[in-house]
């Protein structure tokens, strides 16, 4: 459900390690495959962390179509279930990584720059119309050398979930700025039974309000949270936890996410991604909600993006066919089918139209913010910087210390340690 939200950093080992074995090699000899000759099939491998039922019947589904049209080719699909980033930096390390794998943009740029991966342009044909994928997401896997390594399969924006029976009875209209929004939490607020906002206190879900004022969270790599402008644009987040008494993180509540906060009811509002979708219609049938845009800050949009992309190691023997299977997977006909059932959104824009996305009651909000999205991902760093915010904003948003005395430790001690790598 937030695979994205536990990612962990690179290692200098195996930044030293790899970037020691990735050098020269014959190109075409790596790329030398049977590829039907001789009625040989190619089994490529495809590794990726495990979904829920649903999902992994879907993605077995796309795969089962890529090898009907692909005869030559046998995809063999390898889950990771458990510290996923950990194995795969190890099987690369190791010269044992798969063919074809999922990347978190969260991760991107540190593994791009190991040099791991293979860079996807030369492959490109135009039949697969670039153009077509949101900019953000296919942005957010370009290296600092321009290329592209990684088609985005899939991603989930922010929005804002709002109770229509509580709405209803407190009299009160869907807020559209943040300021709005911080009214209206009081207004739904009913002691400690009912908070008119759900937070989840951490920088994967606040970065793009941290950076509305003119702030950055990160600058040259390094942490800059402790700007006065980034000070000033979350501190309001702080103030409806301890002056408003309108806003409770879920863990206050007993609820282990804000989704779960807010389908028992104890959150009026909630901002949270396209997985709270099927998790509400699922385990809380009866309840009655909506979906609207983030409020605007400054009277700016603004959300984040979660992303995650197909990429191909750089050593695979067989990138003739890793690129025919990322190219189905990423292309309109494999994420039509792997994002039919609503469990995921298509990057691609004429799949969202064509699945009626970008219409649908719920979901449109979704997809509206994906051009405007700041996408979870900001350097070779983010880990750390991450880390060390998330460590320091608790303790002020429960009014342990001053905000800006904690993020002011917090940076400190981020720079420290990146300092030290």
């Amino acid at each position: 459900m937030k695979r994205w939200l536990t990612a962990v950093g690179i290692t200098s080992v195996l930044m030293g390690s790899i970037l020691a074995g990735c050098g020269g090699g014959d190109e075409k000899a790596a790329n030398k495959e049977t590829s039907g000759n001789n009625g040989e099939k190619v089994e490529v491998t495809l590794a990726g962390w495990g979904g829920n039922p649903s999902e992994q019947k879907l993605l077995q589904q796309t795969l089962d179509e890529f090898e009907k049209k692909h005869p030559n080719i046998k995809v063999k699909l390898e889950v990771i279930s458990e510290q996923y980033m950990d194995v795969i930096k190890t099987r690369l390390i190791g010269g044992e990584g798969p063919d074809v794998f999922y990347l978190d943009a969260f991760e991107a740029p540190a593994l791009i720059e190991t040099g791991v991966l293979e860079p996807l342009d030369q492959y490109v044909t135009d039949d697969f119309d670039i153009d077509d994928f949101e900019k953000p997401l296919l942005d957010a896997f370009k290296g600092k050398d321009g290329h592209i390594y990684g088609f985005p399969k899939d991603y989930s924006t922010l929005a804002l979930f709002y109770n229509k029976k509580m709405f209803k009875e407190a009299g009160v209209e869907v807020p559209k700025t943040w300021d709005e929004l911080r009214e209206t939490a009081k207004k739904l607020t009913k002691g400690t039974e009912v908070y008119g906002f759900g937070v989840a206190p951490e920088l994967a879900r606040l970065y793009y309000i941290a950076e509305s004022k003119g702030g950055k969270v990160v600058t040259d790599n390094k942490a800059s949270f402790a700007d006065p402008k980034v000070v000033e644009a979350l501190q309001p987040i702080v103030d409806m936890h301890l002056k408003d008494k309108s806003a409770a993180q879920p863990s206050e509540v007993g609820a282990n996410w804000g989704g779960e906060m807010f389908g028992q009811g104890k959150a009026a509002m909630v901002i949270e991604g396209n997985w709270a979708i099927p998790f509400l219609q699922d385990t809380f049938p009866n309840l009655e909600f909506g979906t609207a845009e983030v409020p605007s800050i400054n009277g700016k949009k603004a959300t984040m993006a979660y992303t995650v992309a197909y990429v191909m190691n750089k050593d695979s023997k067989k990138k003739k066919a890793a690129w025919e299977l990322i190219s189905y997977l990423t292309g309109k006909e494999g994420m039509k089918i792997w994002t039919s059932k609503g469990y995921a959104l298509p990057t691609r824009k004429s799949v969202a139209k064509e699945l009626g996305y970008d219409k649908d009651p719920l979901r449109a909000p979704l997809v509206a913010g994906a051009s405007y999205a700041t996408v979870w991902q900001q350097g070779t760093n983010l880990p750390i910087i991450v880390n060390n915010f998330n460590n320091q904003f608790v303790s002020a948003f429960l009014g342990e210390r001053p905000l800006n005395e904690a993020l002011k430790e917090a940076e400190k001690t981020a720079n420290k340690e990146i300092d030290s790598k």
